[in-house]
């Protein structure tokens, strides 16, 4: 069942990396991020996508968010999640491509685990690459749902940061 607005945020596990090993440039050991945890007393506008390095994905939804930063903050934003059914390594190293490490939390859900408890799983199968992430944004304040926009398939209308933005 796909989450909707009113839903609790459901239960997950996801990674992050934020940190560069100085000798070899590659990205540390990553951190396990408790969903309902990481959201408490928070307001969070979360960005999800098929993966890192993905023409859209890159070319323009993280750029969306990255240009509506100051203004989501201003109208209370605590945070920005980008998550993707990618590691937390690639999802360190796309951040880093964009110096937005620090700014977005790039989450990573691997297994795909808290995809399938959003009900948000998308079967690129015949693409090979796996089951991946819905294209989606959501806004969440203390762990409720407040909003959510689920893109149609190929599609990038409606989860870009301008409008998140006007949902903030």
């Amino acid at each position: 069942m796909t989450i909707k607005a009113g839903d609790l945020l459901p239960e997950g596990t996801l990674t992050e990396s934020t940190e560069f090993d100085s000798a070899t440039h590659c990205a540390m050991a990553p951190k396990e991020v408790d969903v309902i945890a990481a959201s408490k007393g928070k307001k969070i506008a979360v960005f999800g996508l098929p993966g890192a390095f993905t023409p859209t994905c890159s070319a323009k939804h993280v750029p969306s968010y990255l240009d509506n930063l100051a203004a989501l903050k201003a109208k209370g934003v605590s945070e920005v999640w980008c998550v993707a059914t990618n590691d937390a390594f690639v999802m360190a190293h796309w951040g880093r491509d964009f110096k937005a490490i620090g700014k977005i939390r790039f989450l990573g859900d691997g297994s795909a685990a808290w995809t399938k408890a959003l009900g948000l799983g998308l079967d690129l199968n015949a693409r090979g690459m796996g089951l991946r992430m819905q294209r989606f944004s959501m806004l969440v304040d203390d762990g409720m749902i407040k909003s959510v926009n689920i893109e149609g398939p190929g599609k990038f209308e409606v989860s870009d940061g301008a409008t998140m933005l006007k949902q903030a």
